[in-house]
């Protein structure tokens, strides 16, 4: 099951398999851009890429983070819904499934708060997958939280 976070500065992705008692991290990473490249590039940057992890990864089936928005800043909605076609796109043609949660239900599964703020969210993901380290940058942290609610919204169990 693969967690994606889809940003424009910066697309996280994680990995979760099955383990026995509970999933296991196989692997993460994020898609970075440049802020002065653009638009057009820095999407083709998140396109590339994620179809290279798509690839290496295969995933049967990707969570990704619905689109949202706050009202003061409606822009940043528009931006993420270029990263987030894309990625959509990527999987489409891979034909992995798609999954879309709200981030206020992923908060809530992962930090029992849908207003849990971004620390929080990777602290809780850093005890819940018994992390050493806190997991970096906060791109990770929400893939990892997508993709484990996707985990929890399937029974516990990968199809």
């Amino acid at each position: 099951m693969l967690g994606v976070d889809p940003g424009l500065v910066g697309t996280g992705w994680a990995l979760l398999e099955p383990g026995a008692a509970a999933p296991l991290v196989v692997d993460t990473g994020v898609i970075e851009t440049s802020a002065g490249l653009p638009l057009a590039a820095r999407i083709q940057t998140i396109y590339d890429a994620i179809h290279v992890v798509l690839d290496k990864l295969a995933p049967d089936l990707m969570v990704l983070e619905d689109l949202y928005t706050e009202y003061r800043f409606p822009r940043t909605a528009l931006l993420m819904a270029h990263a987030r076609g894309v990625v959509c796109l990527a999987a489409r043609q891979r034909g992995v499934e798609i999954v879309t949660l709200a981030p206020a239900e992923v908060k809530r599964a992962v930090a029992a708060n849908g207003a849990a703020s971004k620390e929080q969210i990777q602290h809780c993901v850093q005890r819940l997958f018994r992390l050493a380290e806190l997991p970096r940058p906060s791109h990770v942290a929400d893939a990892l939280a997508l993709a484990f609610t996707g985990y929890l919204r399937a029974g516990g169990r990968w199809s």
